[in-house]
């Protein structure tokens, strides 16, 4: 972890590319085109080895990929068993998506990010959590402790919040924890400062006690206000038992639609004629505020950020949502490029796996 705070700002961003007027916005169906930028031939032999079922064991098992350019898409693949209608889990993509569903209640002027976080288990004003923002729950820099291990049982806050004693109220968990660094001053990873986010939205939406009507309330404002317009119908979060959307976790989906939800940000979320996010708000989930000190990846809000300088002195281009497994949506505003890939890659492949994913980035931009 680390208490340093980068200095770049919203202004060193790359310009969001707009739609091009000759790419219809998806509908029921999705217009194909060329790939635009980099190589299809070299993106073709790379789908090839991930998707050849006696190809590379070292990038894991790949079970869809969707490439996106000027809004059309110009290549996919998938596993035998999928095609592009079947549901498939996000893992911490999902962290994405609970931003933009943060982002659409500040575009309707209910919820303030700077203003605190209205929690049960630190409601009084003498309670050290009492003043941690939905900005500091953001940047992941709430200053709760929260052990986001995926693999040790014995030490890890995440899996007994998914799969242990915290599963029936995700968020409860989380909240529960206490308060380890000071508000705002340290980065830490956690898949339970999600739950507390998706459990407050649910709040300001009104949803009252009941785990029924939390579930209807919050699952009716997605799909009405996020998925219902961008057309993403295989689109299903998951709830605890207390109502509450697992938003670290658990939102099923297709690559296609997946692929939607990324052309939204890189779009700036704007959606055909609607803006769906405020303006800005992509900008807020892209600018790089703090280092993951475990593999010296960016991380802005609820989005990991690539830069030309780890330290963050210079412009960077590529933001992604990232997922247990290697779950991935990334857009590339550059090349115009959304990239969606969905499968299971474990922990001794990732390096092999990330080697790989550079070289699919390179095929689908221009040579500098």
């Amino acid at each position: 972890m680390t208490s340093s705070r980068l200095s770049a700002s919203n202004s060193e961003l790359v310009e969001l590319p707009a739609q091009p007027r000759e790419a219809r916005w998806p509908g029921s169906s999705w217009e194909a085109g060329p790939q635009l930028s980099g190589s299809p031939e070299h993106l073709q032999g790379l789908l090839d080895q991930a998707f050849d079922p006696s190809g590379t064991p070292v990038l894991g098992e790949s079970l869809a990929c969707v490439v996106v350019q000027g809004g059309k898409v110009v290549a996919e693949r998938y596993s035998p068993e999928v095609t592009d209608q079947t549901p498939l889990i996000s893992w911490s993509v999902g962290k994405s998506i609970t931003h933009a569903a943060v982002g659409i209640l500040v575009a309707d002027g209910v919820l303030d990010p700077a203003e605190r976080v209205n929690a049960p288990e630190w409601e009084s004003p003498g309670d050290p959590r009492h003043d941690i923002t939905m900005t500091d729950l953001l940047e992941m820099r709430s200053g709760l402790h929260f052990v986001e291990e995926y693999v040790d049982h014995q030490n890890s806050d995440c899996l007994e919040m998914l799969f242990g004693s915290g599963a029936d109220d995700v968020a409860g968990y989380a909240a529960s924890q206490p308060l380890e660094h000071a508000i705002g001053e340290v980065f830490n990873y956690s898949s339970g400062t999600t739950n507390i986010i998706a459990r407050h939205i649910t709040q300001v939406l009104g949803a009252g006690e009941d785990p029924i009507e939390r579930r209807r309330v919050m699952n009716d404002f997605l799909v009405s206000r996020l998925f219902g317009p961008l057309g993403m119908s295989t689109a299903e979060p998951r709830f605890d038992t207390a109502g509450t959307f697992v938003g670290s976790s658990y939102l099923f989906a297709s690559a296609r639609d997946f692929a939607r939800f990324g052309l939204l940000y890189l779009r700036d979320g704007v959606w055909g004629d609607q803006r769906i996010l405020p303006a800005g708000w992509v900008d807020s989930a892209r600018t790089a505020v703090s280092v993951d000190p475990e593999d010296g990846w960016l991380y802005g809000q609820h989005w990991w950020v690539r830069k030309n300088d780890l330290d963050g002195s210079a412009t960077g281009d590529i933001f992604w949502a990232n997922g247990y497994e290697k779950q991935i949506i990334m857009c590339i505003p550059s090349s115009d490029t959304v990239l969606v890939r969905l499968g299971k890659t474990t922990a001794d492949q990732r390096d092999s796996f990330e080697s790989y994913w550079d070289s699919v980035v390179d095929a689908c931009t221009d040579e500098p």
